[in-house]
């Protein structure tokens, strides 16, 4: 799900000490009132940077107080959506990846919430939250290529997926690739 420029920049990048700053975010699966499951992703508020008004996960920057990355993520998707770590089952952890425009190292996790209580999301950071079926997500027709322009290219073709009228692109996307192929193995 990268785009082809995106894999030339991380060859490129393979040499370089970056130094990158880290952070943790959590593909947080969920039941609804039908008890279907869903997946939580957020609209990002509108700022001046990189990641402004972008679908992402729940997570975010390393601070020094953090035990470790999961603790990282753990506690950004409490201050982001509200859900208490300790009502978290983690699952497991997939690849880390690399994010050039904003020199950041994610982790991402894989959780479970049984949604004993409703997300409440932080007005500052978040724009809106966005509930997407599991069955929408493992459609393969929501899988597409679009033309964007962003932080490092302009008019540039990228692998995507649409999702409840969103474009998800970039690392998210690089994400939920790897999550829907993990889902396909045991489904």
């Amino acid at each position: 799900m990268a785009p082809q420029i995106r894999i030339k920049e991380l060859k490129a990048m393979e040499k370089k000490n970056t130094n990158p700053k880290k952070a943790g975010v959590v593909a947080l699966f969920y039941p609804d009132e039908r008890q279907l499951t869903n997946l939580l992703l957020i609209l990002r508020n509108t700022y001046p940077g990189i990641h402004s008004n972008q679908i992402g996960f729940p997570g975010g920057k390393a601070e020094i107080k953090d035990k470790n990355i999961l603790e990282t993520a753990l506690r950004e998707t409490h201050e982001e959506v509200g859900v208490r770590p300790d009502d978290i089952q983690i699952i497991r952890s997939i690849s880390e990846i690399y994010i050039p425009p904003s020199n950041f190292e994610v982790r991402p996790y894989i959780g479970l919430y049984d949604k004993r209580h409703p997300f409440v999301k932080q007005e500052d950071e978040v724009e809106e939250l966005v509930e997407v079926p599991l069955i929408d997500f493992m459609d393969d027709s929501k899988m597409t290529t679009q033309i964007l322009t962003t932080s490092y290219a302009d008019n540039i073709e990228v692998p995507a997926f649409k999702l409840m009228g969103y474009t998800v692109w970039g690392a998210t996307a690089m994400m939920l690739s790897e999550i829907k192929e993990l889902f396909k193995q045991v489904l």
